[in-house]
């Protein structure tokens, strides 16, 4: 069962492959993501990790890592605040804020973190996601 202030981090990194086969999936093939040439040329420097490549990092944790098996997905919003690169480590953190135990709905805070920005850590996506699961949040 959990509760408020809840939390799971989950470490990670995306390859150019990872990228190159979401541009394949979606169709988005913005040079942006794809091409090192262009992507040079941008006020980027490199290739940037899709947005939402990145952020399918809480379907992930939701829907096998916590809460885990059985969560339903209701909502998610999330800001891209930082751009995301390849190769290079992140760290998701996800913390339950409120739970509704009547509905057995939860909301969480989600945050996709770049713990290597110094001075401080860099958001790169925040978010609210709202879940249901029948066991944890009662």
């Amino acid at each position: 069962m959990l509760n408020p202030g809840d939390f799971y981090d989950l470490n990670l990194s995306f390859t150019q492959q990872q990228v190159n086969d979401f541009a394949a999936i979606t169709g988005d093939n913005n040079p942006l993501h794809i091409d090192p040439d262009y992507a040079k040329t941008t006020r980027f420097g490199r290739p940037v990790v899709h947005g939402f490549l990145a952020g399918a990092v809480f379907s992930r944790i939701f829907g096998t890592l916590f809460p885990g098996e059985g969560t339903i997905y209701i909502y998610q919003d999330m800001r891209f605040r930082e751009p995301i690169f390849v190769d290079k480590n992140y760290r998701a953190r996800v913390e339950i804020t409120e739970i509704n135990p009547e509905k057995h709905n939860g909301t969480v805070s989600c945050l996709l973190i770049d713990d290597a920005a110094v001075p401080e850590h860099r958001t790169c996506i925040e978010g609210t996601a709202r879940l249901k699961h029948l066991t944890e949040f009662v």
